[in-house]
């Protein structure tokens, strides 16, 4: 299946470029960058203007995601909650 805005919840997030526009922790508001990372609570990214790895709690945020498609999809975190291998698993259920 495809990547797209009905089934990002379903899929693997490394690889996509994501942005913070909202989280409790108003420091990661507005990073950006690649994610290289994702565990059952958050994602890792490296970030487009430090260079560095930061690791971003998936919970309290709300994240922007550019998909391959040229789209521009914005999640709520906590449905992203999970282990990857987990969300993948409901993909076809």
């Amino acid at each position: 299946m495809r990547l797209n805005k009905n089934n990002i919840v379903y899929h693997e997030l490394i690889g996509l470029f994501v942005e913070v526009l909202s989280h409790s922790d108003p420091t990661l508001v507005g990073r950006r960058g690649l994610i290289v990372d994702e565990t059952l609570n958050t994602i890792v990214i490296v970030d487009s203007k430090s260079r560095k790895l930061v690791r971003i709690p998936k919970h309290y945020g709300v994240f922007q995601f550019f998909l391959p498609s040229n789209v521009w999809v914005t999640i709520d975190g906590t449905l992203l909650y999970g282990r990857p291998e987990d969300r993948l698993k409901k993909m076809g259920k």
